[in-house]
């Protein structure tokens, strides 16, 4: 087959989209463009990619198995450029990096940060809704480097940690248990808990927490954003269990509290990971160490004053302070 590259990079973006005109948008090229590149891609391979009807866009069964290989070779593609990058030792190209939603409140402003030292650094970011999302893009090879919390099992990564990851119990403003110190855990059981979706790291941690501590929740609701989560509980519907990173705005505003319960907050770390058999380009190497370097002071200057705002308890400053347990933040770093 006579397929290029440029073919492949046209199907993959449609095939993300199932729409021809916001491929087009992602890629910088115009709609016609777009569907001639398909077209001429289904002529090579004798095969249609793509039912359509109407405006609906769907891929056939020749385009699922097709998409597999389409981006292994666009994988191996980027792979061979990292490899001739480290040679020519450039900083510059493509960074891709995915993460996990709850790591979008802070990830962001990292990543300005690192192209202010690294401007030739083009930066694509992939936010993935859940953690099984962005094991699945990281397996794929879809991205150079994974922000997340727990690293996958299912398969081998170099997972570094960076930074704690503090989660907390939180309330609307008035809730009775707001204020108390060393709430028990027990004394959750009696409120009605909004709760993220099976697959979320959030969700997995606020289970293992109830489980260590022989608390059976009452989950009134289940929701697949932590947005929509802080909504519900500002409106009254019931207590949630989140990232510290999410609540910044609405801890400062008052229009959420962090409620001292004992055993709490439970600190997580944030990893750095990607590949083992994936060679880094000088980009990737580049944010790699920069997350190492600069993340942990970023986000315990973030936490500390949240803790302090909410009256939260002595343990949990610390934390939020760089305090113990010091382990479970301090980066490993390797060359």
């Amino acid at each position: 087959m006579n397929v290029t590259f440029r073919q492949l990079r046209v199907f993959t973006e449609v095939a993300r989209h199932l729409n021809f005109a916001r491929a087009a948008e992602a890629l910088h090229l115009t709609p016609p463009a777009v569907t001639m590149q398909v077209k001429e891609l289904e002529a090579q391979i004798e095969l249609p990619l793509f039912a359509r009807e109407g405006r609906k866009v769907s891929l056939t069964t020749a385009g699922e198995y097709f998409l597999v290989y389409a981006k292994r070779l666009l994988a191996t593609l980027k792979e061979a450029d990292d490899a001739m990058a480290r040679f020519r030792r450039v900083e510059a190209g493509l960074l891709q990096v995915g993460l996990v939603s709850t790591a979008k409140y802070f990830v962001p402003q990292l990543l300005a940060r690192f192209r202010e030292e690294h401007p030739a650094v083009e930066l694509k970011l992939s936010v993935c809704q859940n953690r099984e999302e962005l094991v699945a893009m990281l397996q794929a090879g879809e991205c150079d480097l994974a922000i997340m919390g727990r690293p996958p099992r299912e398969f081998a990564t170099r997972a570094e940690p960076f930074a704690a990851h503090p989660q907390v119990f939180v309330a609307p403003p008035g809730h009775p248990l707001l204020g108390l110190q060393g709430v028990p855990a027990s004394a959750l059981q009696a409120y009605p808990f909004i709760v993220r979706e099976p697959g979320s790291g959030t969700r997995a941690g606020m289970e293992a927490f109830f489980r260590e501590h022989r608390v059976h929740p009452h989950v009134a609701m289940q929701m697949p954003s932590n947005e929509t989560i802080k909504q519900a509980v500002m409106a009254g519907m019931g207590l949630a269990y989140l990232s510290l990173h999410t609540l910044g705005l609405e801890l400062r505003a008052g229009v959420l509290g962090l409620i001292d319960v004992e055993g709490s907050p439970v600190l997580r770390t944030w990893n750095v990971v990607h590949l083992p058999s994936k060679v880094l380009s000088p980009a990737a190497e580049a944010f790699r160490y920069f997350m190492l370097e600069r993340g942990e002071a970023f986000l315990s200057a973030h936490d500390a004053p949240l803790f302090k705002a909410r009256g939260a308890s002595t343990t949990a400053g610390a934390i939020a302070n760089g305090g113990e347990p010091a382990a479970a933040s301090g980066p490993r770093r390797d060359a």
